[in-house]
């Protein structure tokens, strides 16, 4: 299979790309380096350039035109960020996705799996979320994710585009052979302040301790990135069925733990794997601090037969080897 990843230079769209060569796909990468590294792309297909060029999209299918499938890693996704830059954000994640997807039609694309958000969902009582569940995206982000759905859902209704979105929460880790991860050096989730704690020899903060949860902090869904490349992998292998049980051209699966991990577990977790435990410390909820929610992963396991198998510690371990070994991938950054 060759499969055209945009995006293909971040961290999720890398890591899609090592998971799809090393089981024997062909691969090419469309990337404009504003937040994805050209390190990433090395010995791979690769194309800089934005994926609102049309011209670009153009010389790409030329040059390929055996390509099978696209799949939409593009986009910005810090939220605070989309706050303070809506106008940016709606440019970039919307606008330009409607400029690509004008592009692949125009070059006979029929399948685009888009990477997209369970941020966009109203949470359950339960903190669960499914496919059912009504949405409410509460930041610009999340509702560009929710816009950019719509498009996709209204230009395949309008052509031969078939379109499949995988809805997830929060990745962590890396490729287990350390080729990709994420390329900032100080990642703002909690696993990401929980090395920065461990790094600083001080304790970490929790934040809201009265969640209705099983324990009473915050509630996440924590992905493995591994995990989540081959759930795309395994989408586009059973593309064409899964569009055809929905009985429409655009239909979404979310993919997640199925069980969530709590602020307290994944101190434990990462206790379990370092040497020097870090200490913690508990502080009322921030503004705009929230019990969280996870996703029930029922139908990814009926429709791609994928569950999620590595576990949160693996995904700790992964991502402290990779801030470790970051600096000879990324040596301008280190």
């Amino acid at each position: 299979m060759k499969i055209l990843i945009a995006g293909g230079a971040g961290f999720i769209g890398s890591t899609i790309a090592s998971a799809a060569l090393d089981r024997g796909d062909q691969v090419v990468i469309v990337d404009n380096l504003v937040t994805g590294r050209a390190e990433f792309c090395a010995g791979r297909t690769f194309y800089c350039g934005d994926i609102a060029d049309g011209a670009l999209l153009d010389r790409v299918f030329a040059e390929h035109p055996d390509i099978d499938a696209v799949i939409h890693c593009a986009a910005l996704i810090v939220v605070p960020e989309s706050v303070d830059r809506p106008i940016h954000y709606y440019r970039e994640n919307v606008a330009k996705t409607l400029e690509f997807v004008d592009s692949l039609t125009r070059n006979g694309c029929r399948r685009l799996l888009f990477s997209s958000s369970a941020s966009i969902y109203a949470t359950n009582a339960d903190f669960t979320v499914d496919e059912d569940s009504p949405l409410q995206p509460l930041s610009p982000y999340a509702r560009t994710k929710v816009m950019v759905e719509q498009l996709l859902a209204d230009v395949a209704a309008a052509s031969e585009l078939r379109v499949l979105s995988l809805r997830y929460f929060n990745p962590i880790g890396a490729d287990p052979r350390l080729r990709t991860g994420l390329q900032i050096k100080s990642p703002s989730h909690a696993l990401g302040k929980l090395i920065e704690a461990h790094a600083q020899h001080v304790p970490f903060r929790i934040t809201g301790t009265d969640y209705p949860t099983r324990d009473g902090s915050g509630i996440r869904d924590y992905i493995h990135v591994w995990d989540l490349a081959r759930a795309h992998l395994q989408a586009l292998d059973r593309f064409d069925q899964v569009i055809e049980r929905a009985g429409e051209p655009h239909t979404a699966i979310n993919l997640g733990t199925g069980s969530g991990t709590t602020v307290r577990e994944l101190v434990a977790a990462f206790n379990e794997v370092v040497d020097e435990p870090v200490a913690v410390e508990t502080a009322p909820p921030r503004p705009g601090d929230s019990a969280g929610a996870y996703t029930r992963s029922s139908r990814a396991a009926d429709e791609l037969d994928w569950r999620a198998e590595l576990p949160l510690q693996q995904g700790i371990r992964d991502t402290l080897n990779w801030f470790a070994h970051r600096p000879e991938v990324l040596p301008d950054l280190a």
